[in-house]
């Protein structure tokens, strides 16, 4: 296990933060779901994934990354029986700032689209723009749908609870260009946080910015977001740093539950609803895992019409 020290500019401005090599045992989840790097830099204040029941033993801005993922996928693709979708950005954001050091992520990508598999990705940064020459690659053969995380319309907010991060409106405009590149995209309107984006003001912004942008879809699973063990206190510091006396009305209000649901969740909810159907966009979380999980070959239905039509001649 290597240490080693690295800088990034990030909106906040210079830190200073460690990464180490692990070698890995395997790479791909049962659900064909990856990791490429554990932890993460961007800094979002109210992060599940610093959840002490994911057994980080280390600071979680010390970037841990698996010197062997790529070669571990090559190998786990080429033995797959069945092509399908493979995903990466549940936990740790792909397009973290020592991406485009390492470029695990570039890397992967070129591998899925040698081999012939779809591909979803979850990210908040613009970082991504840099590979879509090779997610449209894979787009044209099977399938590769984009995935992003909006919370605030608020750009002096989103600063606030994702410093290190692009903008919401520098996620919007990553939305235009995979838009106008015939990519699908899937917005996660997630986490909504009491008493700070918890307005109709936000959740309209938001489902506007999704409509202009032509996304297949929005996942939400509700206007909250949850706290436990690692994360809560994290959460918790940034309060007092950034909104003072909030953590007092958090802890008065919510006490210790692990889900932490916006006293307007049912009014902001309808709205939800209500704007998702009048703009056409899909809000059925059901619906829309099962689009991101079905893999889909073109190159096998442009051939089947070609058959059929000379077929008909």
């Amino acid at each position: 296990m290597g240490l080693v020290l690295f800088t990034y500019s990030p909106n906040s401005g210079k830190e200073r933060n460690t990464m180490h090599y692990v070698t890995a045992k395997g790479i791909l989840s049962p659900k064909n779901g990856m990791n490429l790097y554990r932890g993460c830099s961007h800094g979002c204040i109210y992060c599940d994934s610093r959840s002490r029941c994911y057994h980080m033993e280390y600071d979680f801005e010390d970037i841990e990354v698996k010197e062997n993922a790529v070669e571990l996928l090559a190998h786990a693709l080429s033995h797959k029986r069945k092509k399908c979708m493979i995903g990466t950005g549940s936990m740790t954001d792909p397009y973290i700032p020592l991406e485009m050091k390492i470029g695990n992520v570039r890397k992967a990508l070129q591998v899925v689209y040698e081999q012939g598999f779809g591909f979803t990705i979850i990210t908040k940064s613009d970082r991504i723009l840099r590979d879509l020459d090779l997610l449209q690659k894979i787009n044209e053969k099977t399938k590769c749908v984009v995935q992003m995380t909006l919370t605030t319309c608020d750009e002096e907010l989103c600063r606030k609870i994702e410093p290190n991060v692009s903008t919401t409106k520098e996620r919007f405009e990553v939305l235009k260009r995979f838009r106008d590149a015939g990519i699908p995209t899937v917005v996660w309107l997630s986490p909504v946080l009491p008493f700070i984006n918890d307005t109709e003001e936000n959740i309209s912004g938001i489902l506007e910015m999704c409509v202009e942008a032509k996304v297949y879809g929005i996942l939400c699973f509700g206007m909250g977001l949850t706290l436990r063990e690692g994360n809560r206190e994290y959460f918790y510091q940034q309060l007092d740093r950034l909104f003072p006396q909030l953590k007092e009305r958090y802890i008065r209000t919510f006490g210790n539950r692990y889900m932490v649901e916006s006293p307007e969740s049912s009014r902001l909810m309808n709205l939800f609803r209500r704007k998702c159907s009048q703009g056409g966009l899909i809000h059925n979380n059901e619906q829309i895992f099962e689009y991101l999980q079905t893999f889909e070959k073109k190159e096998d239905r442009q051939l089947s019409l070609l058959d059929l039509d000379q077929w008909h001649c």
